[in-house]
Parts: C-alpha cells; sequence; structure tokens
C-alpha cells in the first residue's frame, strides 16, 4: 500500500491546521450546501466522535467490511455531497472561530490515542489507528478543498 497522508505525520497535522486558519466564515463552498462554520464544526464534532466524546448511532453498511472498508479509506475519492450521520451536522448557531479553533486543537489531541482506545467508527466499523489516522487526514482534507483551500 503507498503511503498515504496520515495526521501522525506532524508536517501534514500541520498543513491541515494552516488551511483551517485560512478559512473566513464568508469562503463559499465549491460544492454543497455546508457553509463555512457548519464545515468547521462538523469536521470538530468528527474528531470529538473520534476521540469517543461524541457518542455517534452505527450504521450497518457494506463499507463495514473488507475490502470495501480499505478501499474507501485508502483509494476511492471521497464523493461530493455524500451523506453523513445526523450527530455531526450542527442544528444550533455556530461561532466560527470558536469551531474552528477546535476542529484545530482537537486535531492536535487525535494525534495521541485515547485512553482506553478508539471506539468505531460508525460506518467503518473497528479501525486500526493507522486506517483513523489517514481516514482523518482525507476527512479534514475533502472538506478544505470543499472550500477552496
Amino acid at each position: 500500500m503507498p503511503r498515504m497522508p496520515t495526521i501522525w505525520d506532524a508536517a501534514r497535522r500541520n498543513e491541515l491546521q494552516n488551511r483551517l486558519l485560512q478559512l473566513t466564515p464568508e469562503t463559499p463552498a465549491r460544492w454543497g450546501r455546508m457553509t463555512a462554520p457548519r464545515m468547521v464544526a462538523h469536521l470538530a464534532d468528527s474528531a470529538r466522535m473520534a476521540l469517543g466524546e461524541l457518542p455517534v448511532a452505527s450504521k450497518n453498511l457494506p463499507i463495514r467490511y473488507t475490502p470495501l472498508k480499505q478501499l474507501v479509506i485508502y483509494w476511492l475519492p471521497f464523493p461530493k455531497n455524500a451523506p453523513t450521520a445526523p450527530e455531526l451536522i450542527s442544528q444550533t448557531s455556530i461561532d466560527f472561530e470558536h469551531e474552528r479553533n477546535a476542529a484545530s486543537a482537537l486535531l492536535q489531541r487525535l494525534a495521541s490515542p485515547p485512553d482506553g482506545g478508539r471506539p468505531d467508527h460508525p460506518a467503518f466499523g473497528r479501525l486500526s489507528e493507522s486506517a483513523w489516522g489517514v481516514l482523518v487526514y482525507r476527512h479534514y482534507d475533502h472538506h478544505l478543498r470543499q472550500f477552496g483551500l
């Protein structure tokens, strides 16, 4: 398997954090319905989920199983406008600066495995630390590219 960008690489984490800093509340999306404030809240909530701090209901989807899980995490492009867990879509007013800072700080926290291990991913099930690192990087990257960053 080729070397994939991962949040376990400090330079890649810094790259994502620097791209987050370039985002403003007015930055327009290139696709989808999310605004920049909703997107940073979504990234922060997805990081909370990966840390086991935000429970998200599991789905029994085909992507939970090998080899499809590996294809989606490591190879296939993330589709635009793909559905996400409702728990990861903020329905309240969003403080952009707070959520952008949280998305950056949580990314840093994700770089260390939590006590007791990570929860299962709601769509992919049990993931290795390697898969978590690639998936989180690709998820942040996907949404930053959504906003031209």
